[in-house]
């Protein structure tokens, strides 16, 4: 979102009146003889400020001094900004572009040169030495497109004007497009890390309507286009979910504030060994520690039957859930075990120990004239994580719609437990051409993906949402009425 022309007005402010004040208090140095004030007198200026900090973090300058981030903090070039296991730290530059560092992470402001009156001159390169960030362009990132870079420990990224995610450690590379095109490649001799701009050497493309995600370890010579992956972590530092809600109330018009700091899904605790163990759909790994099952009431079970849909019926659909191990065991009702559901399938979707498989016949494309579509619940499986336990909700009903014209969705799905009451889980977003779709806007902290198959006769999608104590997620299945 635009930031209204009032706030840039007192932005700009607060950066030159901070600016003025460290000028005076250099100036005060050198004249009791300070020579290393005389030299950060001439090099130091302000080139963004922190908006909005969650958890622990600090800033590390470039003498080695180590600061507190909080709101208000002045960023300089060679900064490095660095947050703990509960940390966030959002920046707005001077040319209106933000920056969220996710946990766990290290990101160095390596050169931040913007002139207001010359913007194609611009000269912009951060790097991400491990852990996430959000990068939305400014003004001097899309007017000088072939001089930004954002660097990694393995690749280089280039941007057409965009907002996008980076999950980065020593070993491997993810990233995902919300909006625009992003271009990675691995370094090499046509790629080093000291040049501006996208490398052209083994570079791979990818746009914000593929939803999709790319991918580079040690394993390939050039980054792979790879299904989009949410990893699951229901419980994620609530009580930062609260206060950037709050804070989104207050900073309405910063875009990496508020609830993105948990729809981001880019989790902290597993940054490091997630991408360094990146899940191929052909390699299943152990599932993360389920919390211990409670059985469901009469009154709470699911959708579907009691009894669970068989594995043969299932795979006698389009659309298929594999899960990883036995999943939540008794509770689960309309997944397959993961070598049965990927057989002849492709890998569209992911969360946590659970991916979504199609059989799209060596095609990748949804048929055209679909027109708008309305879809029914075939069946589903929602479940309620209060933290010490897991039980299962009664999915009462729902409503899927898709309009292929348009390639815009929505849905709703109405849910109950005697510990929640009634849950209404809403969204609505963007469809690909390929079918896959994921969720842009929501009433609560909360993500949702899936596909639809490519006659448009069946759809399916995961959710989760974050209540004001625990969370809700689980899965369903759609077909056209």
């Amino acid at each position: 979102m635009t930031p209204q022309p009032v706030y840039r007005m007192m932005t700009s402010l607060t950066l030159r009146a901070r600016t003025l004040a460290v000028a005076v208090t250099m100036a005060t140095a050198l004249a009791a003889g300070s020579t290393l004030a005389h030299a950060q007198l001439e090099t130091v200026e302000p080139v963004g400020e922190v908006s909005l900090v969650l958890g622990n973090a600090y800033i590390e300058h470039a003498d080695g001094r180590r600061s507190a981030a909080v709101p208000g903090s002045i960023i300089v070039a060679s900064d490095r900004i660095h947050t703990a296991a509960s940390g966030h730290v959002h920046i707005r530059f001077v040319d209106q572009a933000l920056v969220s560092v996710r946990p766990d992470s290290r990101l160095e402001i390596v050169r931040y040169d913007y002139n207001p009156d010359q913007p194609a001159s611009s000269s912009i390169k951060l790097n991400l030495e491990e852990g996430v960030t959000r990068s939305i362009s400014g003004h001097g990132a899309t007017a000088a497109r072939e001089r930004f870079r954002l660097n990694t420990p393995i690749a280089a990224i280039g941007v057409r004007g965009t907002d996008f995610v980076v999950n980065a450690s020593s070993v491997a590379v993810r990233a995902q497009v919300n909006e625009g095109t992003i271009v990675m490649a691995p370094f090499s001799a046509d790629c080093t890390a000291d040049a501006f701009g996208p490398c052209l050497a083994n570079a791979v493309e990818l746009t914000g309507t593929s939803m999709q995600m790319l991918e580079l370890d040690g394993s390939t010579t050039a980054p792979q286009i790879m299904p989009a992956t949410v990893e699951r972590e229901p419980g994620m530092m609530r009580e930062e979910v609260s206060q950037a809600i709050a804070a989104s109330e207050a900073n309405a018009d910063d875009k990496t504030a508020g609830t993105e700091v948990y729809l981001e899904n880019v989790t902290s605790q597993r940054v490091k060994q997630e991408v360094a163990n990146v899940a191929k759909p052909t390699t299943p790994t152990t599932p993360p520690v389920t919390p211990p099952v409670t059985p469901p009431t009469v009154a709470d079970t699911n959708f579907t039957p009691a009894v669970a849909i068989a594995t043969e019926q299932l795979k006698q659909n389009n659309l298929i859930w594999g899960r990883y191990g036995s999943g939540k065991g008794d509770l689960e009702r309309i997944t397959a075990p993961f070598e049965l559901a990927q057989e002849g399938r492709d890998w569209m979707v992911g969360l946590g120990e659970y991916r979504l498989f199609r059989d799209s016949n060596g095609r990748d494309r949804v048929d055209a004239g679909l027109g708008p579509v309305s879809f029914e619940l075939s069946s589903a499986q929602a479940y309620y994580n209060s933290g010490t336990g897991i039980v299962a909700m009664a999915v009462t009903g729902g409503k899927f719609d898709i309009d292929f014209n348009t390639r815009q969705f929505s849905t709703e799905l109405n849910m109950k437990h005697s510990l929640t009451g009634s849950v209404d889980f809403v969204a609505n977003g963007l469809i690909s051409e390929t079918g896959i779709f994921h969720n842009r806007t929501g009433p609560e902290p909360a993500t949702m993906a899936g596909a639809v198959s490519l006659d448009g006769k069946e759809a399916s999608y995961f959710f989760e949402q974050q209540l004001q104590t625990g969370g809700i997620h689980g899965l369903t299945l759609w077909n056209k009425r």
